[in-house]
């Protein structure tokens, strides 16, 4: 299996997709969906509490995929750990063969189903990317020497939709200073706005993979609108979803539709199915792709 550090190099169009960890310990859902997509996906994105809300830990079950004989890509987030804590996390990770790691802040404990709990948020995103290269180079954040190093391919997030761009770009620019070396964004449904971002971006020299959420109707369209900074369905998509009669036949015509169209504009399409991975090949074939 090649892994994703060397998909990156290879030039070629990629293509990741989301999964979430249980909440409990039966993996076999998930080992079934990353089973089911062999030769459809370059990697999995294994979350961390998505949406803070409590799932096993990303680390058990990337090692799970990674036994498959597939490639995961570990999700961290600041929010729930310290700076020792992650670093010992990342070690346990490259320990266990899990490379690639997806730096993000998380979203805050407020949001979730344990609204109680104090978030941490001890490193940002910037500089949990500077630990993981510090790790990669054999060392911990502070200088400290590593007695084996933990081979690491750090990448980061991107909101081509944010309401400042500017400000995303430059953050951008800081994430690639830190060392990252491959963007998933958010979800992309406008390609002639993304691709204008892009113009921009690529002069950053690092891989971009544009997000997709699948949408399954015109109310979650609706609801991603409302309820997702930077993600703008339009509201002829949002019309083609309510008119059909088959709504998921429509769902996998509109994303093969648009992943199609942002082939020629970046690396690659992060795919978050949320339920339906099952139909991740079909989109893939609806937009020429695999």
């Amino acid at each position: 299996m090649t892994s994703f550090a060397e998909a990156l190099e290879s030039g070629r169009f990629l293509v990741t997709a989301e999964l979430t960890p249980p909440k409990g310990t039966d993996l076999s859902d998930l080992l079934r969906k990353a089973e089911a997509l062999r030769g459809w996906v370059d990697a999995f994105n294994l979350t961390d509490s998505a949406s803070a809300v409590m799932t096993m830990a990303p680390i058990g079950a990337a090692h799970a995929v990674k036994r498959l004989g597939l490639e995961p890509i570990l999700q961290v987030t600041g929010r729930d750990r310290n700076r020792i804590a992650l670093q010992a996390d990342l070690l346990a990770a490259s320990a266990l063969g899990v490379s690639t790691i997806l730096c993000m802040s998380g979203d805050p404990p407020g949001a979730g189903d344990h609204p109680e709990a104090k978030g941490v948020f001890d490193l940002d995103v910037t500089s949990l990317l500077r630990a993981v290269v510090a790790l990669d180079a054999g060392k911990d954040m502070m200088g400290n020497a590593l007695k084996g190093a933990a081979p690491l391919c750090p990448g980061a997030v991107v909101n081509p939709g944010a309401d400042d761009v500017d400000r995303e770009l430059r953050r951008m620019e800081e994430k690639v200073a830190a060392g990252a070396r491959f963007f998933q964004t958010q979800a992309v449904y406008e390609p002639a706005a993304f691709r204008a971002f892009m113009a921009r971006a690529k002069a950053f020299g690092v891989p971009v993979l544009a997000g997709f959420i699948v949408l399954k109707s015109g109310d979650m369209a609706r609801r991603l609108n409302a309820t997702l900074p930077g993600v703008s369905v339009p509201e002829g998509l949002v019309a083609e979803l309510d008119g059909a009669e088959d709504r998921a036949a429509k769902s996998v015509e509109i994303a093969g539709r648009i992943i199609g169209e942002l082939r020629d504009v970046c690396q690659g399409v992060h795919i978050m199915a949320i339920g339906w991975e099952a139909r991740i090949p079909a989109i893939l074939q609806a937009a020429a792709i695999r």
